[in-house]
């Protein structure tokens, strides 16, 4: 490339500065004064023996007017200037000795960059803020008023003192919904004196509301650990502790205590089965936000509990629950995958049972050792097995299918489970599909974006994720889809949003059917008992026979004791 074009930006930078070190000199301002007065009085600017008639005169004119700028002896230091103005370059210092006339002949020096100038802030650097991690702040808010209610409420206790039951009054104060009560009256320390002073209440509570502008973040920073801004699950067992002490629905389950971490394991895998989309193991504010968990905390205080089906249903802890006692033959509260091959009358394929043993799904939690899944993961097989339209069901089932967990499902994948459905239905004398026709089948279902690859967006947005994987993982519903009408198909689809999920179908019906059963066994039961109670009354007066019954009912009694103590329930959240 030629020199000059190399050293063209930087003369020309030089030249601005020896323009602007020219404009400054006393000289030249003097000149253009005398110049504007001049042209203000009509007067020809330009000297007397400047003549326009040649090159040679007006050269002559122009180097008389250079030489005019150099008479006085001024150096080329400009005077004072604010620290806005452009700064001049180290060559034009005093020290050099060099005007702007000597320079031009000094073009052996190095020229120095020129140093940026401090500009003007540009109207993107104002932007409004727009990002609130917690919340955005509200204007008409009056944290004095809130408070002078809390301590008009904590002067009506003892002492100004609040226990558990007292902070029902304290909630509402603090314009909070029922259930949030447990959650203020721990975060307050009542935990560890088992009441709530009126001085460490407000404290807690104007802290909050000063730092915390939203119930997320509110409800974040109630139950979780000092210095964490999320959720764990064992940061909501006091909460859900509180709502089985007390809800007027769960009255029945109050009286059966070792059955109280059953239900609150059962909520919590259900809380984080919707609204832990990340799969982390942690609830963020962003989390919960976007979830509908809050709006089911404050219905609690307004409805039946049984109507919050995403959650807090005791009909469907029910369900979940029995299902498990069914297949956990030694009641243990875990299950291996004999056992849970069991479920739903060998229907699940077994290649899919050992994926979800593997840990593709259980994300190596605790409680897996030795072969066997916990109460806690058959929650969320059991959710996912029978609603696979769900969001998280079908990151659930496409991880267990994912064998070499590239986030694509591969064809090779596909055949893999598809293997074993065609060997069952062989069994049952049915004519399976070719594996080639399934594939054009589950391909034109799905519609993936690349030829011959599945990814999980693929399948969240095809909309009928559990037709897909039914095909390879239940060959009972794999069945019955085959025997639907396929119109029916599209309209349930077109009216999902208007109707009960698959779960709560199944939960429903599962339920109605577990209350048949327990009814008949129980009127068998006091048929028996009829019965019973006849023969009693004939040999009542038989003496060795009664002392006979006595032993035989203590002895009773004390089996049954020590079954109780043998099959101890364990903690979950250890």
């Amino acid at each position: 490339m030629p020199a000059n074009k190399v050293l063209q930006p930087v003369l020309k930078l030089k030249v601005d500065e020896l323009f602007q070190c020219w404009l400054s000199e006393t000289p030249t301002q003097l000149l253009l004064k005398d110049y504007l007065r001049r042209i203000k009085n009509g007067e020809n600017v330009l000297p007397e023996n400047f003549d326009d008639s040649g090159d040679a005169s007006r050269m002559q004119s122009a180097n008389k007017m250079l030489d005019s700028l150099s008479l006085s002896p001024v150096t080329c230091s400009p005077p004072s200037r604010s620290p806005s103005a452009l700064p001049i370059g180290a060559f034009s210092s005093p020290r050099s000795g060099l005007t702007p006339r000597t320079y031009r002949s000094s073009g052996s020096r190095l020229v120095q960059p020129k140093r940026e100038e401090p500009r003007t802030p540009t109207i993107s650097q104002h932007i409004p803020k727009f990002y609130f991690p917690k919340g955005c702040p509200k204007a008409n808010i009056n944290v004095d008023s809130i408070i002078s209610k809390i301590e008009k409420t904590f002067s009506t206790l003892p002492n100004e003192r609040a226990s558990l039951e007292d902070m029902v009054k304290v909630a509402k104060a603090c314009e909070c919904p029922l259930y949030w009560k447990a959650p203020l009256f721990y975060a307050a320390g009542g935990d560890r004196t088992r009441y709530v002073s009126v001085h460490k209440f407000v404290a807690m509570w104007r802290k909050v509301l000063q730092t915390c502008h939203d119930d997320a973040v509110k409800f974040v920073q109630l139950l979780a650990k000092p210095g964490c801004a999320y959720l764990e699950q064992e940061d909501l067992i006091p909460f859900l502790q509180d709502v089985v002490n007390t809800h007027p629905h769960l009255t029945f389950l109050r009286e059966a205590s070792e059955f109280h971490s059953r239900y609150i394991t059962t909520v919590v895998q259900r809380i984080f089965y919707i609204v832990n989309r990340s799969w982390s193991g942690r609830i963020t504010c962003a989390e919960l936000r976007k979830s509908n968990f809050l709006q089911h905390v404050a219905l609690l205080e307004e409805e039946d509990i049984n109507q919050s089906t995403d959650y807090f249903s005791y009909e469907h802890f029910y369900v979940i629950y029995c299902k498990f006692w069914e297949l956990d033959a030694d009641h243990d509260l875990y299950v291996d995958e004999q056992d849970l091959s069991k479920h739903n009358d060998h229907a699940i394929s077994s290649r899919i049972i050992e994926r979800i043993f593997s840990g593709a799904v259980t994300r190596g939690r605790k409680a897996q050792k030795e072969g066997k899944i916990s109460y806690a993961d058959f929650v969320w097989f059991l959710l996912s097995e029978e609603d696979k339209k769900t969001q998280t069901s079908i990151e659930y089932w496409f991880r267990c299918m994912d064998l070499d967990g590239d986030g694509v499902l591969s064809m090779y994948e596909l055949e893999y489970f598809y293997e074993e459905q065609c060997q069952k239905m062989e069994s049952m004398a049915i004519e399976p599909l070719p594996f080639e026709d399934c594939l054009c089948q589950m391909l034109d279902l799905v519609k993936p974006q690349s030829d011959g690859k599945i990814t999980l967006h693929d399948l969240k947005k095809c909309k009928q994720a559990n037709l897909f994987f039914d095909t390879f993982i239940n060959l009972d519903k794999y069945l019955d889809h085959e025997q639907k009408d396929p119109f029916s198909v599209l309209r349930v689809g077109e009216n999902e949003g208007q109707e009960l999920s698959d779960w709560e179908k199944y939960a429903a019906e599962e339920y109605a059917i577990l209350v048949a059963e327990e009814a008949a066994t129980e009127q068998w039961n006091d048929g028996y008992d009829a019965e019973l109670n006849t023969l009693e009354t004939d040999i009542a007066n038989d003496k060795s026979y009664a002392m006979d019954k006595r032993a035989f009912l203590d002895l009773a009694s004390e089996e049954s004791q020590a079954d109780i103590e043998e099959y101890d329930y364990e903690d979950d959240f250890e």
